[in-house]
């Protein structure tokens, strides 16, 4: 795959300033790190496989040759760090858009960073913010399933473009997503989250559920009312509405 495959509208590739692809390396978001961040615009790093992929909380993320997009997205946010907590939600939304424009019409986000279709796991997102040279550079991962193989072991119920019956190569796939979520990026860096909350009110596959929340152990079940202006979960509790940020706890939906 190389940068001239990429079929990208102007306001994309504006906003590309690195573009590098290999076959294999441990992780994209570990292999994005090693090398500094461009000064303005977006550096992206695509491998075909990885052999030590990862996802939020450190989980593993199976990365089998050419079956995913495999993808980490680097770029300098002029906003503090207290203001990017929703910037996971805002790439949900993008990569969703992008999705859809390839003819996947029943994706959806599962707060705080899942591409979802039908109950099915089709991809995550693992955003992480590094402090460096007075500002902040955020190391943006995501992974989507292209045609993975049957034998896959994946730890929970998945899905995957094929099986949904979207037939695409990656420079597609790849073209799609970025045509979006680049100049999404920028956007985001000037207005925040505002832009995307009519677009997360339609993709948000939480809203109106009653949720099952994990808090240091305890278990408490909620209606999902939304997501707060920093990106937390709004749920209607027995006790009052609380609001949950992604670190702290796991959410299943109610059986």
């Amino acid at each position: 795959m190389l940068e001239h495959l990429l079929r990208l509208h102007d306001a994309a590739r504006q906003e590309l300033a690195v573009f590098q692809f290999a076959e294999e390396v441990d992780s994209t978001q570990d292999w994005a790190q090693r090398h500094p961040a461009p000064a303005r615009g977006a550096a992206v790093y695509v491998a075909n496989a990885q052999h030590a992929g990862r996802g939020r909380r450190g989980r593993a993320w199976i990365s089998p040759a050419g079956a995913a997009l495999y993808v980490t997205v680097v770029r300098r946010f002029a906003r503090p760090p207290a203001q990017l907590g929703p910037l996971s939600l805002a790439v949900g939304v993008a990569l969703a858009r992008g999705l859809q424009e390839i003819g996947l019409r029943s994706v959806g986000v599962k707060w705080p960073n899942d591409l979802w279709v039908c109950g099915k796991k089709l991809g995550g997102i693992l955003v992480e913010l590094r402090p460096r040279d007075g500002g902040v550079v955020a190391v943006i991962g995501f992974g989507i399933n292209r045609a993975m193989p049957d034998d896959a072991q994946i730890d929970q119920a998945w899905t995957d473009l094929v099986r949904e019956g979207v037939f695409c190569d990656a420079e597609t796939l790849l073209s799609a997503v970025l045509d979006d979520l680049l100049p999404a990026l920028a956007v985001f860096d000037l207005e925040g989250f505002a832009p995307f909350e009519a677009d997360w009110q339609r993709f948000d596959l939480l809203l109106g559920h009653t949720v099952r929340i994990v808090l240091d152990g305890a278990e408490q079940m909620g209606e999902v009312m939304g997501v707060s202006s920093d990106g937390g979960l709004r749920v209607r509790h027995a006790q009052g509405e609380r609001i949950h940020h992604s670190g702290e706890v796991s959410v299943r939906v109610a059986a």
